[in-house]
């Protein structure tokens, strides 16, 4: 589903126990609706993807679609 509007990049930030991933993604400033960007549903789509493969961990994965922040011992 496409909606009408201006298309921005928008940067999301997934947390996971395992690590932190941040992925530019575009939002769109509906016509009908211009006070917010939103996002279609094949982003918020994409976006629980992301998501799941944070939470197991699958780093490698995640390094082909954003940068993948880990935590360190201090």
């Amino acid at each position: 589903m496409r909606i009408d509007g201006e298309r921005v990049r928008r940067t999301r930030w997934i947390h996971a126990p395992a690590c932190v991933v941040q992925v530019e993604v575009d939002a769109v400033i509906p016509v009908d609706d211009p006070t917010e960007p939103c996002f279609e549903p094949e982003v918020v789509e994409f976006l629980r993807e992301v998501h799941e493969h944070a939470q197991i961990g699958d780093i490698e994965w995640l390094k082909t679609v954003g940068k993948v922040f880990v935590p360190t011992a201090a």
